[in-house]
C-alpha cells in the first residue's frame, strides 16, 4: 500500500470521504487521491515521492508556476510581523489600489476569505441595492457552496429551481431562477416572468466548473443589455479568470463591464482569498458605509495580501505574461487536435487562453446539457491513463484546466505525447 493509499484509508476515519473538497477524492475518476508533499514551478509530487506536471496549478492561481520566488519571498517578509491583526494594514489599501487599477468595472472593493464569501456577499448587495430578491443563474456554473447556489434546473426555462443538496431550503430555491448558458431568449423569459423581482444575473464569463465553456458571440453584451433595461445588476464571478484571461480578466478580455465581480485565488497568490467588487454607488451599501452587512474576522489577512500583492505586481508589470500563456494553451491544443486527427477521434476541445478542457463527446459544449454527453467513464480511463504517464489533471470531466507560464514547450509535447498514448490506450 501506498503512503497516498494509507492516508486516504486515514483521513476516511476522521474527516467526511477523507477529503476536505468533494472533488479530490477521485470518485469520478476511479481509484485513490494523490496526497501531494510540495510542489515547485510546472511540478507536483506526492508522498511517494512520484512527480508530475500537473495541468491544475491549484484550481487556477498558479499562473507563474507553484512556489513563484517573489510571492515565497514576499511571505517571508510578511510572517516575521504576526499572522493576523484582525485590524486594518497597509497591504489591504495597496491590494485594493491595485485591483482597482487593474479590473475595468471596480471601482471600490471589499475582501472576504474564499471565492464562496465573494459571491455570497455579491448577491446580498444586490438584494439590498435593487431592492428585489430573486437571481439568475446559470445551470453548469458554480459559484461556490452558498445556498442560493445549489440549485438544480426545473422543468423550463420559467420553473422555479428545486434544492439541489440537502439542507438547501425550499424558500430559498424559490429565489433561485435557473437559464440554460449562452441562452440569451431563456434569461428574456425569465426576467419576463418574474417582472421587478429580480436583483441580478449571476455568471461566469468563461465557465470553469462544467469544463472550460465559452460564451457565444453576443452573449455576454445580451446579458448586459437585459439587465440595464430592467434595472438588474449584471454580476461576473471572476473567481477563475479574473487575472488569468487578462489583466483586467473576462471583462477585459470581452470587453463588458459588469456591475460587480467577484474574484480570488490569484489575489492571494493561492493563499485562501476572496474579494468583491464593482460601482462605488452599489458597493457604498455595504456596512460600515451602508445598511448590507458582511464582516470577516480574518478578511484581508496580512500574510494572504502580501502574497497577492506579489502575484498582481508581477502580472501587472510584466504584460508578456499573458501572450505566453496564449501561445502555450494554443501549442498544447493543437498538439492534442492533431492528435486526435492520427487516431480518426472527433472529440471537443474548448480552448482560450491558458484554460482548456477535452470533452469526451463530439458534441459541440456550450452549455452543461451539451457537456452532460461526454462519456464519463472514458474519461476515468483517460485521467488514470495520463497519471501513469505522469501527467496529473482535475479528477473530473466537468473542470477546466489551467496553464502556468511554467510550462516550458518541451513539457507542453511530453504533455500532447502522454495525450495521444493515453487516447490510444483507451479507445
Amino acid at each position: 500500500m501506498t503512503t497516498s493509499e494509507q492516508l486516504f484509508e486515514k483521513a476516511k476515519t476522521l474527516i467526511p470521504g477523507g477529503v476536505n473538497s468533494p472533488v479530490r477524492a477521485f470518485r469520478a475518476v476511479g481509484g485513490n487521491p494523490l496526497f501531494i508533499k510540495s510542489a515547485k514551478g510546472p511540478y507536483i509530487f506526492d508522498e511517494d515521492g512520484n512527480r508530475y506536471i500537473e495541468l491544475i496549478n491549484s484550481w487556477g492561481p498558479m499562473v507563474l508556476g507553484h512556489a513563484f520566488e517573489p510571492v515565497e519571498e514576499a511571505v517571508r517578509e510578511a510572517i516575521q510581523h504576526s499572522f493576523s491583526f484582525g485590524a486594518p494594514t497597509r497591504k489591504e489599501v495597496e491590494m485594493a489600489e491595485l485591483i482597482i487599477d487593474m479590473v475595468p468595472s471596480v471601482e471600490k472593493v471589499r475582501m472576504v476569505n474564499s471565492g464562496t464569501e465573494a459571491t455570497m456577499a455579491a448577491v446580498r448587495v444586490a438584494r439590498g441595492f435593487t431592492g428585489r430578491d430573486k437571481l439568475i443563474k446559470f445551470e453548469g456554473c458554480y459559484h461556490g457552496h452558498g445556498d442560493s447556489f445549489l440549485i438544480a434546473a426545473g422543468s423550463g426555462a420559467i420553473t422555479m429551481g428545486t434544492p439541489d443538496s440537502p439542507g438547501v431550503t425550499k424558500a430559498t430555491a424559490l429565489d433561485t431562477l435557473t437559464a440554460p448558458f449562452n441562452d440569451l431568449y431563456a434569461v428574456e423569459r425569465l426576467i419576463d416572468a418574474n417582472a421587478n423581482q429580480i436583483a441580478a444575473v449571476i455568471l461566469e464569463p468563461v465557465v470553469g466548473n462544467m469544463g472550460c465553456v465559452l460564451p457565444e458571440p453576443g452573449f455576454l453584451q445580451g446579458l448586459r443589455d437585459l439587465c440595464d433595461k430592467n434595472g438588474i445588476l449584471l454580476i461576473f464571478d471572476e473567481v477563475m479568470t479574473g487575472f488569468r484571461l487578462a489583466k483586467g480578466g473576462a471583462q477585459e478580455r470581452f470587453g463588458i463591464r459588469p456591475d460587480l465581480t467577484t474574484l480570488g485565488k490569484i489575489i492571494g497568490g493561492g493563499m485562501p482569498v476572496g474579494a468583491y467588487g464593482g460601482r462605488r454607488d452599489i458597493m457604498d451599501v455595504v456596512s460600515p458605509a451602508g445598511p448590507v452587512y458582511q464582516a470577516g474576522t480574518l478578511s484581508g489577512n496580512p500574510i494572504a495580501m502580501s502574497a497577492g500583492l506579489a502575484m498582481l505586481r508581477h502580472l501587472n508589470e510584466h504584460p508578456d505574461v499573458y501572450a505566453r500563456l496564449e501561445e502555450l494553451g494554443t501549442r498544447l491544443t493543437d498538439g492534442f487536435r492533431a492528435s486526435m486527427i492520427k487516431l480518426g477521434l472527433d472529440f471537443t476541445i474548448n480552448h482560450l487562453g491558458s484554460m482548456y478542457t477535452l470533452f469526451m463527446t463530439e458534441r459541440p459544449v456550450a452549455n452543461f446539457v451539451d457537456a452532460k454527453t461526454c462519456d464519463l467513464p472514458l474519461f476515468g480511463r483517460y485521467f488514470n491513463a495520463m497519471l501513469k504517464r505522469g501527467i496529473y489533471l482535475a479528477p473530473s470531466q466537468f473542470e477546466s484546466l489551467f496553464l502556468s507560464v511554467a510550462l516550458t514547450d518541451e513539457l507542453v509535447d511530453q504533455v500532447i505525447w502522454a495525450n495521444e498514448e493515453a487516447l490510444k490506450e483507451v479507445i
